[in-house]
């Protein structure tokens, strides 16, 4: 039960020396201030590299074609071979957990390949399948995407990156118009920014032009050769079975070892991704234990200032010890002013914290920027109120020592002590 007068007596005793209760509040206020700008700048930095790849499929894979490393039924080793159609089709045929499949051809950054009337660029340009913009999202500023009967009809149909448009149309919709992409003409069909902003497939879409697949290995005059595929599996599904599978229907196809470690060129960005939390999480450990270090140094001050508090009131105790206080009386005091103190200075911090990175979250929010490592640090919910479990704990044990030294005290000495 509330006992307001035991909590007024602790209160008076607290103020009674408001310099030294001050110093001491100031060490918990500045760990606890510390803790939980490092943790909302961890989060800042976590929302800002997972922002620069959101709309890129975390579980996509990546197969390109490398020389044979290994001799394998009359071949000789160091071979070339070519990733084809048929591949394609084995794989969609034989291979469990593909979620989207596309295979890509580069047309390379020759000079001035991309041009519009008077105006011509440098640009990238890729054959693509309609699944490629599942593994590497787009915004559609005008138009449309590619789409199945582009692909069946082999459309001479293009879409093209915003600065692109941005360059050769200024701010007018392009869609029907034709430009000139390696001496051909395409009629644009869409306008396309990505959405990721940290990573990209040989290019970022902005400065791209997307040709149908199978109109640009007509245009090419390639034949049935690809030059990447790209697949994304279905969540929860193995993606090394993924990686095994697909690497021996494409070497059985191709008459390639099954023990050949570099026929066959893997990208796994799943793997990445779990670098990235595993990076993540170590990153949170860090800062915990850095804050806590901070934390600790003012919780050591608390219990070095309550020790003194008990030496000087030695006479106090020892009077109550003999006028009948039971021992648990004189522990919850200490600890109760010990506590009062970490308390107060730790919420104080806590509240300085959480204003401190919304401030810095309103400025980010008017400047915004793509390319920011931070973005909307702060502390969630469970963060404080984890932050707050540990600073009540912590007030708690700063009062263990001088609560056990008051409790060692005898009442016979205190009341002759001077």
């Amino acid at each position: 039960m509330f006992d307001a007068d035991r909590w007024k007596e602790i209160w008076v005793t607290i103020t009674r020396n408001k310099t030294r209760s001050l110093l001491t509040c100031f060490g918990v206020f500045w760990g606890i201030l510390m803790l939980v700008i490092l943790l909302g700048t961890g989060i800042g930095f976590k929302n800002g590299i997972l922002h620069s790849v959101d709309g890129f499929a975390t579980n996509s894979l990546f197969f390109m074609a490398d020389r044979t490393s290994e001799p394998y039924h009359g071949f000789n080793k160091g071979r070339s071979w070519n990733m084809r159609n048929r591949d394609v089709a084995a794989i969609k045929r034989e291979v469990r957990g593909i979620e989207s499949m596309s295979p890509v051809l580069f047309g390379g950054r020759t000079s001035n390949n991309v041009v519009y009337q008077r105006l011509s660029g440098t640009f990238h340009v890729k054959g693509v399948n309609p699944p490629y913009f599942d593994i590497e999202r787009q915004d559609v500023h005008y138009g449309r995407l590619l789409n199945d009967i582009d692909i069946r009809e082999r459309r001479k149909v293009c879409l093209i990156g915003s600065r692109i448009c941005e360059d050769m149309f200024k701010k007018e919709d392009p869609c029907g118009k034709y430009i000139k992409v390696n001496g051909l003409y395409y009629q644009i069909v869409g306008v396309v920014k990505q959405i990721a902003s940290g990573v990209n497939i040989n290019g970022r879409a902005e400065e791209s032009v997307f040709l149908p697949f199978s109109t640009m290995q007509q245009a090419m005059n390639i034949g049935d050769v690809l030059h990447f595929l790209c697949i994304s599996a279905i969540k929860g599904y193995p993606v090394q079975q993924v990686i095994d599978d697909i690497k021996g229907v494409l070497m059985g196809q191709n008459e390639i070892s099954p023990t050949d470690p570099q026929a066959v060129s893997v990208i796994n960005i799943a793997a990445q991704f779990s670098l990235f939390d595993t990076l993540f999480s170590s990153i949170d450990i860090l800062i915990w234990i850095v804050g806590l270090g901070t934390l600790l140094a003012g919780i050591i001050g608390i219990s070095n200032i309550m020790m003194v508090t008990v030496k000087e009131r030695t006479r106090e105790i020892g009077i109550r010890r003999a006028i009948g206080a039971k021992p648990w009386a004189i522990i919850s005091q200490v600890m109760s002013e010990s506590l009062l103190l970490t308390a107060m200075a730790g919420l104080l911090g806590l509240s300085a914290g959480v204003f401190i990175l919304d401030m810095v979250d309103k400025i980010l929010i008017a400047n915004p920027s793509d390319e920011s490592a931070l973005r909307h640090p702060g502390v969630d919910m469970g963060t404080a109120v984890a932050a707050t479990v540990v600073l009540l704990i912590c007030g708690l044990l700063s009062g263990l020592i001088p609560a056990w030294r008051a409790m060692q005290i005898k009442a016979i000495d205190a009341i002759r002590e001077e």
